[in-house]
């Protein structure tokens, strides 16, 4: 494996903006290591100016690119004996692929499943002498499972959505650690919401267990790596909010940590390397993030790491090493053990500095508490302030390094992001408040908060501004046409302006989650549909719209992006289009930081007229 040694992507242009370099300083967005083999890891990083699978010799500090062709990686993991790389390939962004394996010493490619078409993936999982994963197809969602130098067995297959292990991130909790077992995730009896855990036989593909909480979500983890053990980490929400779990698979028994003392969710990453504790995420808000050690049978807690900031992974290293990887707003993602030494580094010069963002409450029209960050230019307001909207919906803005949201500061901007309802890190009852019911309480949140920036005297009402991507995308749209005298201009990025349309174009796990969440589909209420639907009041919007969308997205489709630019223009009304080729994500450096800087050009002009 040949060394390499990096440096910014592109050399400064005195004509460019600081805020690029922050786009253009290489990071390291994901960390896989093999179990057996501590000093060999998988990442992915931007070094190559995009987003690409890296196999990493630590102890010689050298890397060599794995990914090739397609748009990019997002997903890396290595095989245990540290003797391959797997990374997902997509041809054209629409997310549709196959896993694929490099050799870790160099090599060529070659998929890790042959013989099998480009599908979705959902899930999986590698040990030593096996593999498993789940696959979506446009009509039903597949297990397989391959030991030695088998073919790959269909060992589960149901039209309704289920995968393999973890969700996200995936590559835990699939196969036990000797091949017999392999847990499933499924929606026989719930939705993709709400899936229930069945550990099947590897072999026949019997069911050797269930676990189903009615109406409530769980998430495989982790297999405990001790001896002898059958014993399956697991997420729960029986209390309200994400909690670990134990399902010894020798004894059939279950045992739920409640830890009731603890603020916020707690959410399992895996084992000690003896099996005999419990390694767990906490964010109990307010910035910061912690990772806790837990006896699972006395109920003790150690906080082991705490950052103000975000922890994204974490585990412990063949040898025994804690490791996470983790950022703030001043800080980018970097990988680090326990004391806060970085292990994992690319050699290049840190970018600018960020500022520092700041919690913030209020209350939306109902009494709730919302919270979110505020992260504005030194001096006094009021700014000009940009309401940016988180995607998901199921995700949360926390204190993390965000080069988009540094970029509106330098550029005179203040930008609050809302954990309007619907977002996670708040339990399971403020998650679901989007059931049957989505768009308006995340537009109630949202306006509250910017009333709130305004009332302090941080934002000025005459110069605000909307923001989003994906969900968030969704929002700006929805926003702009229920509220259209607020917005001086949005830029919604890779949006849904015509939702029923978005529903039929999209991916099979998507329509999935639409039936889900909105308890049916357009056909089944076309009200609802109707009501919560962009395009329904296109009529009513005044803010200048530039929209950004992906040729090949299947998440929010082009087509429905399309339909909604249209309606505008024949309005008369102004948008601009920006169209990249790739899907969901823009993965080459150089795009985000056009997007960003269209975004601003696009706020500033409307700004000054």
């Amino acid at each position: 494996m040949a060394a390499r040694r990096v440096g910014p992507i592109l050399s400064a242009v005195s004509t460019r903006p600081g805020w690029t370099l922050r786009f253009t300083a290489p990071s390291i967005e994901q960390v896989a290591w093999a179990s057996s083999a501590p000093d060999r890891a998988a990442a992915v990083t931007t070094e190559d100016g995009s987003t690409q699978a890296w196999g990493w010799d630590v102890r010689a500090d050298e890397r060599r690119r794995v990914s090739t062709g397609g748009v990019g990686a997002e997903e890396a993991h290595i095989l245990p004996d540290g003797s391959g790389v797997v990374w997902w390939y997509d041809e054209i962004g629409n997310e549709r692929g196959r896993w694929m394996l490099t050799p870790f010493e160099g090599g060529d490619a070659r998929p890790l499943f042959r013989g099998f078409h480009d599908e979705w993936m959902m899930g999986l999982s590698l040990i030593d002498g096996g593999m498993a994963a789940g696959f979506a197809t446009d009509e039903d969602y597949r297990v397989f499972v391959a030991m030695g130098s088998e073919a790959p067995r269909q060992i589960y297959r149901n039209r309704e959505p289920a995968g393999v292990g973890s969700e996200w991130p995936q590559g835990g909790g699939g196969l036990s650690p000797d091949g017999a077992l392999v847990c499933i995730h499924h929606s026989e009896n719930g939705d993709i919401d709400r899936q229930a855990l069945r550990v099947l036989d590897s072999r026949s593909g019997e069911s050797a267990g269930d676990q189903v909480d009615p109406e409530l979500r769980m998430e495989a983890v982790a297999w405990s790596p001790a001896a002898g053990t059958r014993r399956l980490l697991f997420t729960q929400e029986r209390s309200g909010i994400e909690r670990p779990a134990i399902w010894d698979l020798n004894t059939r028994n279950r045992f739920d940590l409640e830890l009731s003392d603890l603020t916020g969710p707690v959410i399992p990453l895996g084992w000690t390397l003896d099996g005999s504790h419990v390694l767990a995420h906490n964010d109990p808000g307010e910035g910061v993030n912690r990772l806790l050690t837990i006896d699972p049978v006395s109920g003790s807690v150690e906080e082991t790491v705490r950052q103000e900031g975000t922890i994204y992974e974490a585990g412990f290293r063949s040898g025994g090493d804690l490791w996470y990887r983790g950022d703030s707003s001043v800080e980018p993602p970097s990988v680090r053990d326990a004391a806060g030494a970085p292990i994992l580094e690319l050699p290049v010069d840190p970018p600018p500095p960020g500022t520092r963002s700041r919690w913030l409450t209020w209350s939306n029209p109902s009494g709730d508490l919302i919270t979110g960050f505020l992260t504005a230019p030194s001096g006094a307001g009021p700014f000009p302030t940009i309401a940016s909207i988180h995607g998901g919906p199921e995700w949360h803005h926390t204190d993390l390094w965000d080069p988009g949201v540094q970029a509106f500061v330098d550029e005179g901007f203040a930008v609050l992001q809302v954990n309007y309802r619907g977002s996670t890190g708040r339990g399971k009852a403020f998650r679901e408040e989007l059931k049957g019911n989505i768009g308006f309480p995340e537009t109630e949140d949202i306006v509250a908060g910017i009333d709130h920036v305004v009332a302090e005297g941080i934002a000025d009402p005459r110069a605000l501004f909307l923001e989003g991507w994906s969900w968030g995308g969704y929002l700006t749209t929805l926003i702009a046409g229920l509220h259209p005298d607020r917005w001086r201009a949005a830029c919604a990025g890779i949006p849904v302006g015509d939702y029923v349309a978005a529903h039929y174009e999209s991916a099979p796990t998507l329509r999935a989650w639409d039936v889900a969440t909105m308890g049916g589909s357009p056909m089944d209420l076309p009200d609802l549909y109707r009501e919560r639907n962009p395009m329904t009041y296109v009529d009513r919007v005044r803010a200048p719209m530039l929209l950004i969308a992906g040729e090949h997205d299947s998440r929010c489709p082009l087509g429905q992006v399309m339909v909604y630019a249209h309606a505008l223009r024949a309005r008369g009304h102004e948008v601009d289009v920006h169209l990249y080729g790739g899907g969901h994500h823009a993965l080459q450096v150089e795009e985000k930081i056009a997007h960003a800087g269209r975004t601003i050009d696009f706020f500033r002009r409307h700004l000054a007229g």
